[in-house]
């Protein structure tokens, strides 16, 4: 099901449909919180039905809609009443600090309270609130510090003051122009690239660096006989290191993990050249792959001050882990599931290295046995170290 944005006018900038502030319209225009909020549903329901994907309505298009759908459902009163409220103007301009005006962003508010804990429902009903009081203050311009304020006056009357406090330091750190470096690594089948793409679209960070991508580039710059290594899958590496003479299961795992931690080492140097681009461009960056392992944070220890969170995903049984790339197969045939079936055991022994190593290390283990509640702990995480420096983040 698609998404449905609003905009003022064709082209104009667009926001999402929140069936809060339907609601609401409907309740001032005479209907019970009950009856609005049921038709509020319907009409979000017909248009979504309209088409697969996204749907771009400009503000005329929407009160039509809801107009006919009222009088259609013999409410043409309350059809009165909902027209003579909503053709008053309700465009509100955001002032930033450095003087730049913008149109108030209703869904933009509402990922930054999806951001600091908010399940949907809540975010959309509190933003619901925000803009309504806004609307009420009868201003067009509104200095964005204002805004803060606000919010922050309403979360902690309609949620709590820790849920307030964890808003006030997300948006310090967004105005500090600090960039946020999430590390996502894990073995293959483990769901890094999934998470990754989650978090960037709930955190609104618009740069991946995909470290399989990076070695993709420099097996092209770097031919087989110069560097064999690193045209090896990361658990079959070890095969191109000169072999010792024992042949225990201790002595190839150890051997696995060897292989592992010399291709990673090639990749470090590109990984890192990823993220002190980032640093410098004051931008935030996801990267995510096999190769981000704990000896990175040596490399960019010190060296910024920026907010890195580094993790490591894993799937902790082994039919888990199995599951999960069977998965790939589905979902991607090009990802070859059979072929990392056939390496499972390689695999699986490949992520006790990572998570050994991890445990060892700043990096915070996270199982992914259930995606939403791993985006959710490492939201908390994200959210915890925040907190932990908004005396340091400049207002």
């Amino acid at each position: 099901m698609g998404k449905i944005y609003i905009e003022e006018h064709e082209g104009s900038e667009r926001a999402a449909f929140l069936r809060g502030i339907l609601t609401r319209s409907l309740q001032d225009a005479g209907l019970g919180f009950h009856d609005a909020y049921q038709i509020s549903t319907e009409i979000r329901h017909k248009l979504s039905q309209s088409d697969s994907g996204d749907i771009i309505l400009t503000t005329e298009e929407l009160k039509n809609t809801i107009e006919q759908f009222l009088r259609d459902n013999n409410k043409s009163e309350i059809a009165d009443n909902y027209l003579s409220s909503v053709n008053v103007p309700a465009t509100i301009y955001v002032k930033a600090d450095d003087g730049r005006v913008s149109n108030f962003s209703s869904l933009q508010l509402q990922h930054c309270l999806e951001a600091v804990g908010l399940n949907i429902e809540q975010a959309s009903n509190i933003t619901s609130k925000i803009y309504e009081t806004l609307l009420h203050m009868e201003i067009k311009e509104i200095p964005s510090q204002h805004i803060i304020d606000t919010t922050n006056q309403i979360l902690t009357k309609e949620m709590d003051s820790g849920i307030a406090f964890r808003y006030v330091c997300w948006t310090r750190f967004i105005r500090s122009n600090k960039p946020l470096i999430l590390l996502i690594g894990g073995t293959a089948g483990c769901g890094k690239s999934t998470i990754a793409t989650e978090l960037a679209h709930r955190l609104e960070i618009v740069r991946i660096q995909s470290t399989d991508m990076l070695r993709e580039v420099m097996r092209m710059m770097i031919p087989d006989r110069l560097m064999p290594v690193l045209h090896c899958s990361s658990f079959n590496a070890w095969k191109e290191l000169p072999q010792s003479d024992n042949n225990t299961d201790e002595d190839l795992e150890d051997d696995l993990i060897n292989g592992y931690r010399a291709q990673a080492e090639l990749l470090a140097v590109a990984i890192e050249a990823a993220i002190q681009r980032a640093l410098h461009e004051r931008v935030s960056l996801i990267v995510e792959g096999v190769h981000v392992h704990p000896s990175l944070l040596d490399r960019i220890q010190e060296q910024h001050d920026a907010i890195i969170i580094p993790v490591m995903l894993a799937a902790l049984k082994p039919d888990e882990l199995r599951r999960r790339l069977k998965g790939r197969g589905q979902e991607a045939p090009e990802r070859r599931s059979k072929r990392y079936l056939k390496h499972f055991e390689a695999i699986w022994k490949l992520q006790i290295g990572l998570l050994s190593d991890a445990d060892q290390s700043p990096f915070f283990i996270i199982p992914n046995d259930d995606k939403e509640k791993a985006i959710k702990n490492i939201m908390q995480i994200i959210l915890d170290q925040l907190i932990e420096n908004c005396d340091d983040i400049k207002h």
